[in-house]
């Protein structure tokens, strides 16, 4: 019992600790505009929808009730409207730096088409670039499989006039 103490405990002030300059560090405004140009160059060949969204830490809501990442990352795929495509074809990376966590949530359409295993490869490749703190070599390379992905089920056709439907940048909360 009091072993659970401390490790919650311990989360919950790594958390505390990890800011908005930590993330700034990590992902920093130039990086930032060179993932969106990427993300918007996957994206003439798709017709799914790619957003990347990184935290420092966890909300302390989410602290307090001992959530995990993939929680969260559930509920900003609603929050950031990413469920909200045409084709139900958005996908999701989600990165908390607090515990080196990636998470991946693919829409329903996707999903049908991608199994679970092609997510979990490319989480896996992402988390040995950042644990080498290659951030920007892992978020290119993972945002061009995705893309991959995405160009492989919802090709984009000549008549497809379709709109960019969510924004490119990666967003920081």
């Amino acid at each position: 019992m009091a072993h659970a103490f401390w490790q919650r405990l311990r989360r919950i002030l790594r958390h505390l600790w990890m800011d908005d300059a930590d993330l700034a560090r990590a992902l920093p405004p130039d990086l930032l505009d060179r993932i969106a140009r990427r993300v918007a160059e996957g994206e003439h060949r798709h017709t799914g929808e790619v957003r990347i969204h990184a935290e420092a830490g966890l909300p302390l809501s989410y602290l307090w009730r001992d959530a995990p990442a993939r929680e969260r990352a559930i509920t900003l795929f609603g929050k950031l409207r990413v469920w909200d495509t045409e084709h139900n074809n958005g996908v999701l990376i989600y990165l908390l730096l607090a515990e080196h966590a990636i998470e991946i949530v693919a829409d329903r359409g996707v999903a049908r088409h991608v199994p679970p295993q092609a997510w979990q490869a490319l989480v896996a490749h992402l988390g040995r670039a950042f644990r080498e703190g290659r951030y920007e070599a892992g978020l290119l390379h993972a945002v061009d499989d995705v893309s991959a992905l995405l160009a492989q089920h919802f090709p984009r056709r000549h008549e497809d006039t379709a709109p960019n439907e969510l924004p490119d940048r990666p967003t920081l909360g």
